[in-house]
């Protein structure tokens, strides 16, 4: 939880899973101080969310493309937003965001299904067994 710590990176990596990939229009886009959001990118690339790309040079200009550490994390990025969009939409000023399956270019509302029978899970639909590693002899 300490990578996603504060609503600015997780509204950061929003935007990149959105196809922003540039500073500057993640600045225009979430009207974020120019300096916390350097800071919070650096924080991404240090934790391995973000590579830093060179695009341009004289002078230097980067863009922030997502690692596969932080694709991994699409499935619970989509669910918070639907979580707020759900809970917290009447509260704040959040704008309403559908997603577009780019396959078939329908609207889509993205769900958690088991692995072995394909049922739609939700949270009172789960149970947890740890399971520890054999000791070691």
């Amino acid at each position: 939880m300490d990578v996603l710590s504060d609503r600015w990176t997780f509204l950061i990596l929003r935007e990149a899973f959105f196809g922003v990939r540039r500073y500057g229009q993640m600045q225009r886009n979430l009207g974020i101080a120019r300096n916390v959001l350097a800071d919070r990118l650096s924080q991404l690339v240090a934790n391995g969310m973000f590579e830093k790309v060179r695009y341009r040079t004289d002078p230097d200009w980067y863009e922030y493309r997502l690692t596969d550490r932080a694709v991994d994390l699409y499935p619970a990025i989509i669910e918070l937003m639907r979580w707020a969009g759900r809970h917290l939409a009447e509260d704040t000023d959040l704008i309403d965001v559908r997603l577009i399956h780019r396959g078939c270019g329908a609207a889509t509302e993205p769900y958690l299904t088991c692995s072995h029978c394909h049922q739609p899970v939700g949270g009172r639909d789960i149970e947890a067994t740890v399971v520890r590693p054999p000791a070691e002899t």
